[in-house]
């Protein structure tokens, strides 16, 4: 064995020569990673945490039609380094962040076939990070990639919190499970995607893991970018996960011209649940940002014409009705308008005065454009135009209107899933967002996309994804996008792309509801690769208020949807209801007009997945902090420790939270204000209602 070292720019880096075997713990010792090759020469790796083996001997590799990266290998070279730095990102949580890691790259070697590949390893006090690196090769050098090996074998029946692998769609309610016990629940599913391909026992990432010795493992991916995202083959009986490569229609799953380098696997891994929301580790195997001048960028609150077209009032998107078997409509100014559209110039000028009169930043507007008639026979058609409004929207005169108020438009660009002609349309799109004031816009994919030969989340869409955000930067507008690929901390790369959906989010509270639960595993899970637009803010939860026999009942409280906005944190919120419900409930409204949507400092306080959290955070722009509890079906005390306000001074805690009668389902709107004299030190003891929360405001005692 061969050893050498030297210190560069401060970091301590070693390199060792023809190794057989090597390990590196993480900065404070907790968490020791193996990494070997087995009698095969498959390379594989163990994973430590507190002496105790979390991940056993699991294997690593490619497989491509052209040759495989899997096996005959020896481990040639090891580079190792200690690096410890920071960052400041744009908006978020935190307004630094540690990036704090020992970096193990490992470089195996075949002869017969030549092969190479290294394996870069990062060990974070709170967790791992690897990803594969192909250089050139002697042998092929373009790659049909049809499987990626890299295994995940746990050492224990632990509990899984997690939804069915689908190629399509990630708006599934979350399971509670075991290794043993996940086929019976994931068979229980509806599946809900019209391209559903995966097996009975493939899950989605991000997912989590809890073992018997009560150690969570977040698992995800970081930085996916030309590569398809990747699912998890379980084998409940071994207790053992592998890796799942999102394929296109031909069964391809990637494409690849070397040299390249995949995303980053990810475990996030913590003995305390509190660990698993607050970890960087995701953004931290990102790029820092690609954008020099991020001044345009403006975390914001919106509402918007979207949610009364899910209340069963028979709103429509669509202008008329007289097209429906019409595709391909070219002149909309002879159609029959069906009065029940509401993207109109009236209605759209009550929501900018209801913005500019309670601070609201910005107005989203869904259904402005020429194209929704053509999606009702989308399968003939399906093209929207992204610069052709409908006859009854007025675009010149709120353009003008709205920044007279002070109120910024947000542009929607629905695809229905044809992203091939959304990629013709782009520029045009976003020059006439730009040359009409508008630098923020709600992309969506609804549907099977087209090309037909690809799923939502293959490699091709991937691609699509990153090319709208890098063509949405060069027009400096921001993005909101759904249905896209789930997010693995690009927004760090592109801090432009704002906010994601990609999970089952709020206005599923019209379409039967999500339980409680639900918001109490999200931040666990899918927040973990970044901000969700989750729409908060709904305050008139039942459905039948709004007659036409709908009878589906939100799974919250009032006081909860304002616990969400601290949460559920994203620089881009949405205040979803309808002005008229805020105004019957003023001075609970009052909340959503005070919290910020971006951090100085973050401190989870309370938190077991799927079943409460409780988080304060200190605002970026003031010396306020807002403090946020939720909690699932039953009842709980929160103990809010208030060890974060600096001592030595005195401070007043307006307290939204459940009247003692109120009950998610009973009597979700029964909410009581109070406010309450604090200082550093002192636990607050807080009652949730089932299915409720609190939200709170802590200010300076004047």
């Amino acid at each position: 064995m061969k050893f050498k070292q030297l210190l560069l720019a401060g970091f301590l880096v070693s390199t060792i020569l023809s190794a057989e075997a090597a390990d590196i713990y993480s900065p404070g010792g907790e968490l020791k990673l193996n990494v070997d090759v087995n009698a095969a020469g498959q390379p594989v790796y163990s994973l430590i945490y507190k002496g105790k083996e979390l991940v056993s001997p699991s294997r690593l590799g490619i497989q491509a039609d052209e040759t495989k990266f899997s096996d005959g290998f020896r481990i040639e070279q090891v580079d190792t380094v200690t690096v410890d730095r920071s960052w400041e990102p744009v908006w978020g949580e935190y307004s630094t962040v540690r990036d704090h890691f020992r970096e193990m790259a490992v470089k195996f070697v075949a002869e017969d076939p030549a092969r190479e590949m290294t394996v870069r390893f990062r060990l974070f006090d709170d967790g791992l990070g690897f990803r594969y690196e192909l250089p050139v090769q002697k042998g092929p050098n373009y790659l049909t990639v049809k499987d990626e090996l890299t295994e995940f074998n746990f050492t224990g029946n632990h509990k899984l919190y997690c939804i069915p692998g689908d190629y399509d769609t990630d708006e599934y309610l979350w399971s509670e499970t075991t290794f043993t016990d996940l086929p019976q629940a994931l068979s229980s599913y509806k599946r809900h995607s019209e391209a559903q391909r995966t097996g009975g026992t493939t899950i989605q990432t991000p997912m989590l893991i809890k073992t018997a010795d009560g150690v969570y493992v977040n698992m995800h991916e970081a930085a996916l970018d030309g590569y398809p995202a990747m699912l998890l083959d379980v084998e409940p009986d071994k207790f053992s996960m592998k890796s799942h490569l999102v394929p296109d229609r031909l069964g391809v799953s990637a494409y690849l011209q070397l040299p390249f380098a995949t995303p980053w696997r990810t475990l996030i891994v913590s003995d305390d649940a509190r660990d698993i929301l607050a970890s960087q580790l995701v953004l931290n195997l990102n790029e820092p940002s690609k954008i020099e001048d991020t001044s345009w960028i403006k975390p914001m609150k919106f509402m918007g014409v979207w949610w009364e077209m899910f209340t069963g009032n028979q709103k429509t998107w669509a202008y008329s009705d007289d097209a429906l078997a019409k595709p391909g409509i070219t002149d909309y100014s002879k159609l029959k308008p069906n009065g029940r559209h509401p993207a109109n110039t009236e209605n759209v000028k009550k929501y900018i005065d209801f913005a500019s009169a309670n601070g609201i930043d910005g107005v989203l507007v869904e259904g402005w454009n020429e194209g929704w008639e053509d999606w009702a026979s989308y399968r003939k058609n399906r093209q929207f135009l992204f610069d052709k409004p409908y006859p009854d929207f007025d675009l010149p005169y709120l353009r003008d209107y709205a920044k007279e108020k002070g109120v910024k438009l947000i542009m929607h660009h629905e695809t229905a899933a044809n992203a091939s002609d959304y990629e013709k349309q782009l520029d045009r799109a976003f020059q006439f967002m730009k040359d009409n004031n508008y630098d923020a816009v709600k992309t969506g994919y609804v549907g099977a996309i087209i090309p037909r030969s690809e799923h939502h989340t293959s490699q091709w869409m991937v691609d699509h994804a990153r090319h709208v955000i890098e063509r949405a930067a060069e027009y400096k507008i921001m993005v909101d996008s759904h249905e896209a690929p789930r997010p693995t901390g690009l927004c760090r790369t592109y801090p432009n792309w704002l906010a994601q959906e990609s999970a089952r989010g709020g206005e599923f509270e019209s379409m039967g509801g999500n339980p409680p639960s639900h918001t109490c595993i999200l931040p666990f899970t899918r927040l973990k690769g970044g901000p969700m637009d989750y729409t908060p803010g709904l305050f008139e939860t039942r459905m039948s208020y709004y007659g036409e026999g709908k009878d589906s009942q939100a799974g919250t409280t009032l006081a909860r949807q304002l616990a969400l906005y601290l949460t559920m944190p994203s620089p881009m919120q949405m205040v979803c209801d309808l002005p008229e419900n805020y105004e019957r409930f003023y001075d609970a409204f009052q909340f959503i007009k005070d919290v910020p949507v971006d951090w100085a400092d973050s401190r989870y306080l309370e938190a077991e997945p799927n079943r409460y959290i409780t988080v304060a955070r200190r605002d970026k722009n003031s010396d306020d902090w807002f403090v946020g509890a939720i909690t699932d079906e039953n009842a709980r005390t929160a103990e809010i420790d208030l060890s974060f306000l600096p001592k030595n001074e005195k401070f007043i805690a307006t307290i939204y939270e459940d009247a003692p009668d109120a009950d998610w389902k009973e009597n979700p709107q029964a909410y009581r204000i109070r406010n309450v004299d604090v200082k550093s030190g002192m636990k607050l003891k807080q009652k949730l209602a089932p299915g409720g929360g609190a939200a709170i405001r802590i200010t300076k005692k004047k």
